[in-house]
C-alpha cells in the first residue's frame, strides 16, 4: 500500500516547499524578487551571460516563468539584453545594479543554506550532495 509520508517524491515535494518557502520570504521581503527571478540572477551571475533557452536548461523552470522573470529583471534594471554573436538569439547579462544586488545577496543565500544544514555533519551533507545527484541521474535515465 502506497503511504505517502514514505513515498519519496511527496516526501522530496515538501522538503522542497519548506526549503524554497524558506528562501522565497527572506528574498521577498528584502529584495522584492521572486524565487525565479533570483535563480535566473544567480544563472546569469555564474555563467556571466545567458540565453533564455540556457535558463531554462539550468534551472529546470519552464519557458514561460523563465520569459516572465526575465521581463521583470529587465523592468528593474537588474538584466540587459544583447544580440549574441549569431544575431538570431538574445544573451542576458547582469547590469551593474544586477551584479551588486547577486553581490549582496549570494552570502545571504549561503547563510541559509548553512543554517538548513547546521544539523548535518561535514561527511553528511557531503553524502547527502552525493546522494541527491546520484537521484537526479536516475530519474533522467
Amino acid at each position: 500500500m502506497l503511504r505517502l509520508r514514505q513515498f519519496l517524491p511527496y516526501r522530496l515535494s515538501l522538503a522542497s516547499n519548506a526549503v524554497s518557502d524558506r528562501v522565497a520570504n527572506v528574498y521577498q521581503a528584502r529584495f522584492g524578487l521572486k524565487i525565479p527571478e533570483w535563480r535566473v540572477i544567480a544563472v546569469v551571475a555564474e555563467q556571466a551571460s545567458a540565453t533564455q533557452a540556457a535558463l531554462v536548461a539550468a534551472t529546470q523552470m519552464d519557458k514561460m516563468t523563465i520569459s516572465r522573470a526575465v521581463a521583470a529583471l529587465v523592468e528593474r534594471g537588474l538584466l540587459a539584453r544583447a544580440r549574441a554573436s549569431d544575431r538570431r538569439t538574445l544573451e542576458l547579462a547582469l547590469t551593474a545594479e544586477g551584479e551588486a544586488l547577486y553581490a549582496e545577496i549570494a552570502p545571504l543565500a549561503l547563510g541559509i543554506e548553512a543554517e538548513l544544514l547546521e544539523g548535518f555533519s561535514p561527511a553528511e551533507r557531503t553524502q547527502l550532495m552525493a546522494l541527491l545527484q546520484r537521484l537526479e541521474a536516475c530519474a533522467i535515465s
